[in-house]
């Protein structure tokens, strides 16, 4: 299967696709942290390429319910948020996973099919990520596990928490790369 996972810069779901025997390649903006297939530059020069599966981290700093306090001043930056996610779950890619915190997405597009949380793949944590889902079934938890620290809220504010705060729990990469190699 060709899978493409937009909108990552850290390789993990790309290498659990690819551990799982797919032609996987990661999308960002920014370079790879890891060795692999990556492409940087715009997600919407490649969403053409005959792609089987996507599964896509759009940027949520303007969709985030977090951040609503600021949504007043950003209306712009928010419509634009709108529309790339709109872009890429209505790509022509028979199967498709956006992958979001509890945004503004539940009322301007439509409720997230499932929301996850990393409890219940294996990291004793909290980070309510909603999963937008077109051609793919929901993900059945692989490891539910006591602790339920929200360390990604905590993370410390630095100029690369946004980064740190992003990335794919290993867990919940491994459960997309297996139940959704279908």
């Amino acid at each position: 299967m060709k899978v493409l996972v937009a909108c990552e810069f850290s390789g993990i779901v790309r290498d659990a696709f690819k551990k799982a025997g797919h032609d996987a390649m990661s999308c960002d903006l920014l370079p790879t942290d890891r060795p692999g297939k990556h492409y940087q530059g715009d997600v919407l020069d490649i969403l053409g390429d005959g792609w089987d599966l996507m599964v896509a981290h759009p940027p949520c700093t303007h969709l985030a319910v977090s951040g609503a306090r600021w949504f007043k001043d950003k209306q712009k930056e928010q419509a634009e948020a709108i529309d790339f996610f709109m872009k890429l779950i209505n790509a022509d890619i028979p199967k498709i996973a956006v992958e979001n915190p509890i945004s503004i997405m539940s009322t301007r597009y439509r409720k997230p099919d499932q929301i996850i949380q990393p409890w219940q793949f294996g990291h004793g944590e909290t980070k309510a990520t909603c999963l937008w889902l077109k051609g793919l079934p929901k993900l059945e938890p692989t490891k539910i596990v006591s602790g339920r620290d929200a360390r990604v809220y905590k993370t410390p504010d630095t100029k690369n928490r946004w980064k740190l705060r992003s990335i794919t729990y290993q867990g919940i990469a491994d459960a997309m790369a297996k139940q959704w190699s279908i």
